[in-house]
């Protein structure tokens, strides 16, 4: 039963603090979701494109997982049990490794971190340190890692590390593929690597976004990656590739790295892990670098049953063959038409991304107004970049072809509207 059905948002405003960010531009108070669709308070429906800025992947409340989420609470499963054994757990494992893993033929270890990504980073970054006995990490421009103090340091935008209040040392910052135009970024990177008094330290690991979701959707071309991992191996650094928000299907495959032809030493996951918004996040460790001592990284919330129910569940569901990727890839295209359809009719604007993680960037000011014109229409949906200068289209993975053209023709007519009365920006 629910508390409160106010659609007031006055308790927000007195005691909620004000770092909150996303309801400043979508005010309603939501009740109800289902599949793309959510509710608010007043019965209203809102086509929902955010969706937890990628942790439901499979949308709100998939029928299957409920179940199954449902059977293991009225069963009295575990639902707390720190990394000690349990049935969930084990459960969990095996359905990862059978549909995962192996059939990828990666041999990485799992190990469970904290609830969140940023957890998992901090985690990688640790590890990659203990067995390099080096502390600089290589990170990009424009990167998003998560906002704990290691994870902090290697976040580009200077809004999230509240630069240069927070000394967040440990990371050399260089340029991400393409940055400001055609500049080989990789062989950039190789130059300093290889040069000693280019002031970069040995690298414990390399650290990187395949598409930088936060950073607004910029794509690493296969390429650049591969040279980046080529480089990782040859200087002894660890790759580690960041796969919180472009994983877990959102790039078409499960991990947005594997068109690339890499194999990281290190993956981190979290946000659409779990199937159903709830927390889990875990770090995948190649064999050679899982040196920990026991409880050398630990954390309270590493067994969260639920989440290991509810994401055995989506993949089963969804990850069984390939009914889903299928999917996303016809989907991805007729995102990519309608999004090049609207760039084509205002001066300066692009298409960004790859997969269901695309967006159009159309400049800050006209972003900001677009945001809200499609809140006032029906659509939930968010801006990304370094000045939110790009619109983010990150609907469900499930989301019908109907709902994102409808969804599509709200983000077209408000961006249109809003064009008319305020110049574009090329962001």
């Amino acid at each position: 039963m629910l508390l409160t059905t106010r659609s007031d948002t006055g308790i927000y405003q007195r005691r909620e603090s004000v770092v909150r960010s996303y309801c400043r531009g979508f005010d309603a108070v939501l009740s109800t979701g289902k599949g793309s669709v959510v509710r608010d308070v007043e019965g209203r429906e809102y086509l929902d494109f955010l969706a937890g800025a990628g942790a439901l992947n499979y949308g709100h409340n998939d029928p299957d997982l409920k179940a199954a989420l449902l059977d293991y609470v009225a069963g009295d499963g575990i639902a707390h049990g720190l990394d000690l054994y349990t049935e969930a757990k084990g459960a969990f494992l095996d359905t990862f490794c059978e549909l995962v893993l192996d059939p990828r033929g990666m041999d990485h270890r799992v190990q469970f971190t904290g609830p969140t990504g940023t957890n998992a980073v901090e985690a990688a970054l640790k590890l990659a340190r203990k067995v390099t006995g080096r502390t600089n990490v290589i990170a990009f421009t424009n990167g998003f890692h998560g906002v704990s103090a290691g994870a902090l340091a290697a976040t580009g935008n200077s809004v999230h590390r509240i630069a240069p209040m927070i000394p967040l040392p440990g990371v050399s910052r260089l340029p991400f593929d393409a940055y400001h135009g055609h500049l080989d970024t990789a062989e950039l990177l190789a130059a300093m690597l290889s040069d000693p008094a280019s002031g970069i330290d040995p690298p414990a690991a390399i650290l990187l976004e395949t598409v930088q979701g936060e950073g607004g959707l910029n794509v690493a071309s296969p390429a650049w990656l591969r040279r980046v991992a080529e480089l990782a191996r040859e200087h002894g650094a660890l790759l580690i590739v960041d796969d919180i928000q472009a994983g877990c299907g959102r790039t078409g495959t499960f991990f947005s790295f594997e068109g690339a032809g890499i194999v990281p030493d290190l993956v981190v996951l979290s946000k659409s892990l779990s199937g159903f918004g709830l927390p889990m996040s875990v770090l995948l460790v190649r064999p050679q670098w899982d040196q920990w001592q026991p409880g050398q990284h630990n954390g309270t919330f590493r067994g969260n049953g639920h989440a290991f129910v509810t994401g055995r569940a989506a993949l089963v569901k969804f990850w069984s063959d390939d009914t889903l990727t299928d999917a996303v890839a016809r989907r991805s295209a007729l995102v990519s038409r309608l999004l090049g359809d609207l760039a084509g009719q205002l001066p300066g604007a692009a298409v960004k991304g790859r997969g269901m993680m695309q967006g159009i960037s159309v400049g800050p000011s006209l972003a900001a107004e677009v945001t809200r014109g499609c809140a006032r229409n029906g659509l939930i949906i968010e801006a990304a970049g370094p000045r939110d200068e790009v619109i983010k289209v990150l609907a469900p993975l499930t989301t019908s072809d109907s709902q994102l053209e409808q969804g599509l023709r709200i983000l077209a007519d408000a961006t249109l509207t809003a064009s008319r009365g305020t110049p574009a920006v090329p962001g």
